[in-house]
């Protein structure tokens, strides 16, 4: 029989001040936020700086990875003689303790994202073996100035990349969210990639009016485009691509995912590296 060791997770705001005895039987309230049970010894326990995962460290020289949900997502393999673990300062990184050796590692863990593309406008192959999920904003400079790397990343790779494009416009970019909106809507005309590009190129002055010239000069159907705007089914295409990216950890634009890990390096030597090694690994996969 497995005995099972519970770990309590208390979630608290702690401060320091002057006490002052008054009447009262208690001054804080306690409550379990979640439990985790186990079936290694827990040595040590973390949570990551934005509360994304729970790092357990077990005797068995296992650091158990959970969600905010308590849900195992996975187990990370380290050296026994690792004694403590810490948070890093961004939520992927992991620092390992081992006293008896004083050794501290700073690792950097990869989490393989599961990111939904289904019915997301995409260029290249549809049935490429290797996927960048970009999520953007056609407010965003950066994103304004990538956009030409991408095609050049594609283009270079063809039938081996599909890009994906997932909107995830700012709050602080007043039109962001329309801007995507009318994108879609150009794309039930077939006019995605083409009013995409007219939007990048006047990022830097995007308004109501803006978005309606650039559908206008295009060409399409104005009364179809403006309903399509309202279309329920896009609003919550937007919504999806934004509760993907935040679930994915997302907090910026432009941020991608090559096969769902993330893309920290987007000089075309890093796009490409990324790719290599994704292709390199589905090979593995199919051996």
């Amino acid at each position: 029989m497995k005995v099972k060791h519970a770990v309590f997770l208390y979630l608290s705001l702690l401060g320091l001040g002057v006490f002052i005895p008054c009447p009262s039987h208690g001054a804080v309230e306690v409550t379990i936020h979640s439990t985790l049970n186990l079936e290694e010894t827990p040595l040590d326990i973390v949570i990551s700086t934005h509360g994304k995962y729970i790092f357990v460290l077990t005797d068995k020289g296992n650091v158990l990875v959970y969600g905010p949900d308590g849900k195992l997502s996975d187990v990370i393999p380290v050296d026994k003689s690792v004694d403590a673990i810490k948070a890093g300062p961004r939520e992927e990184i992991l620092v390992l303790v081992n006293s008896k050796e004083k050794t501290v590692q700073v690792v950097i863990l990869d989490f393989v994202q599961e990111i939904d593309v289904t019915g997301s406008p995409f260029k290249g192959a549809a049935d490429a073996p290797v996927t960048i999920a970009l999520f953007t904003d056609f407010q965003c400079a950066y994103c304004a100035k990538i956009s030409p790397l991408l095609d050049h990343v594609v283009g270079k790779n063809k039938d081996r990349v599909k890009l994906v494009f997932k909107n995830f416009p700012l709050r602080s970019h007043q039109f962001a969210r329309e801007a995507a909106a009318a994108a879609l809507a150009a794309g039930k005309q077939g006019k995605f990639w083409e009013y995409h590009d007219r939007l990048f190129q006047n990022y830097d002055r995007l308004n109501h009016q803006v978005i309606q010239e650039q559908a206008q000069q295009l060409g399409l159907d104005m009364p179809k485009f403006e309903k399509d705007m309202n279309d329920p089914q896009i609003l919550q295409m937007i919504n999806r691509d934004m509760q993907d990216g935040a679930k994915a950890g997302v907090r910026g634009t432009p941020t991608m995912f090559v096969n769902g890990l993330l893309l920290r390096n987007t000089s075309l030597e890093g796009f490409q590296t990324a790719i290599d090694k994704a292709l390199e690994k589905r090979g593995k996969e199919n051996d």
